[in-house]
């Protein structure tokens, strides 16, 4: 199957190298601020010191860093293999065309996309009060390529640690009351998962990110029960599963040749499509309290998929996965599942028939989905007219609650004030 790398790399061999130019554009102006804001959606590019002391004496020549080539690019380098997409898709900040063309080095950022000082000024600019961060290209959304790119299992959950104490003690820790720490996990043992969630949520991370299609990397489908201890683990500290969409490495199924534009439009679809697998594994009949999230998924396409389920409701006693269950496909979607809104501005008003509960908002900085600077003023076309405490929960208020992040009062009563 097709990964996004591939694609992006399709791209950029169908342009001329010659004509390839860098640009960082100046500051943008401040955003006016409407809304309290908490993207629950945004990523890191690891910056080249992440790894540094983090690793046993015995693996750290093995770890991740950061080597200039001959050619002046600058790449991740892994047990001896190099990974070159070093900013895979940090691009904001970057005039529009130039964004199909990956940076190569650290000064092709703007620099908010690795350096967490820069991320808080960039946050400030778009009017974004608090923010969820993924990984990027090195770990990959959910850490796979970090865990199976090596056969050095010991290497590999050491990188994976040390990611975790990077992500907490550098990252966050620059400003806890902006940043929600997310983790990545040990996907070849899912006892050893279970110990990791239990240990972070005492040292402060508040969700976890996971690979949205396992079998695509080599591990067990979610439809078995291979991961019950890391889904129990997840319930009973609380800690809400973010599903990023491309987590996996793969992209919708479409053509081989078919133009990379295909994939980026489809990518709601791809949302859709893991959203009813993950509804129709049984984890949220299994662990009733879990807490699901579809990150960068999109809404546009939630309500089509709840007058689907209506419909094939009358089927469902042909079927064995919810018989019995006490319980509707559609009442589990609204009671485990969060939709994350990137640039939706059809769809806002259909909360209702979503669950206004159940709506997130994201910028996606700094990929080329971003809405970053203007996602406040995207935010304002897409939600005039909704009622306030609509509103009110959609920008902010779900998030607090479903990672247990409080926003100060001033900050709820002004946006201006941080």
């Amino acid at each position: 199957m097709t990964s996004f790398e591939d694609r992006a790399q399709a791209v950029r061999a169908a342009r001329d190298p010659a004509a390839r130019t860098v640009t960082l554009l100046p500051d943008p102006e401040r955003q006016r601020r409407y809304y309290t804001l908490i993207s629950v959606d945004d990523h890191i590019v690891e910056p080249p010191d992440a790894f540094e002391g983090r690793l046993p004496a015995r693996l750290a020549d093995r770890g991740p860093r950061v080597i200039k080539r001959a050619d002046g690019v600058e790449t991740w380098l892994y047990d001896g293999i190099e990974l070159p997409n070093i900013g895979f898709n940090a691009v904001a900040g970057r005039p529009l065309e130039e964004m199909s063309y990956e940076p190569t080095k650290f000064d092709e950022m703007r620099r908010g996309s690795w350096d967490i000082r820069a991320r808080l000024h960039d946050m400030d600019l778009d009017g974004v009060y608090a923010s969820l961060n993924f990984p990027s290209f090195l770990p990959g959304f959910a850490g796979i390529r970090m865990q199976t790119i090596t056969a050095d299992h010991e290497l590999a959950l050491a990188s994976i640690r040390a990611w975790n104490d990077w992500h907490i003690e550098s990252w966050a820790a620059e400003d806890p009351a902006r940043i929600i720490p997310c983790q990545l996990t040990w996907l070849h043992d899912p006892k050893v998962a279970a110990e990791m969630v239990r240990a972070n949520a005492l040292r402060g991370f508040k969700a976890l990110s996971f690979p949205e299609a396992t079998e695509k990397a080599g591990f067990p489908s979610i439809h078995t029960r291979h991961w019950d201890p890391l889904w129990a683990a997840c319930e009973e500290t609380d800690t809400p599963v973010c599903v990023h969409i491309g987590s996996a490495g793969t992209l919708p199924p479409t053509a081989p040749d078919a133009p990379p534009e295909v994939a980026g439009v489809l990518f709601g679809g791809y949302a859709m499509m893991t959203t009813i697998e993950w509804l129709y594994s049984s984890i949220a009949l299994r662990f009733p309290n879990i807490k699901i999230v579809m990150s960068e998924g999109g809404i546009g396409w939630v309500p089509s998929i709840l007058d689907r389920l209506d419909h094939r409701l009358k089927h469902e006693v042909l079927f064995d996965t919810f018989k019995g269950a006490g319980v509707t496909p559609v009442e589990v979607l609204r009671r485990n599942f969060w939709f994350c809104a990137l640039d939706d501005p059809s769809t806002m008003g259909l909360y209702e028939r979503i669950g206004v509960d159940r709506i997130l908002v994201e910028a996606d900085y700094p990929h080329s989905d971003s809405s970053w600077p203007d996602t406040q003023s995207k935010l304002k076309v897409s939600l005039d007219g909704l009622p306030d405490d609509a509103i009110r929960k959609m920008t902010w208020q779900n998030a607090s609650e479903l990672f247990r992040h409080p926003v100060p009062d001033q900050v709820v009563a002004d946006p201006e004030s941080f």
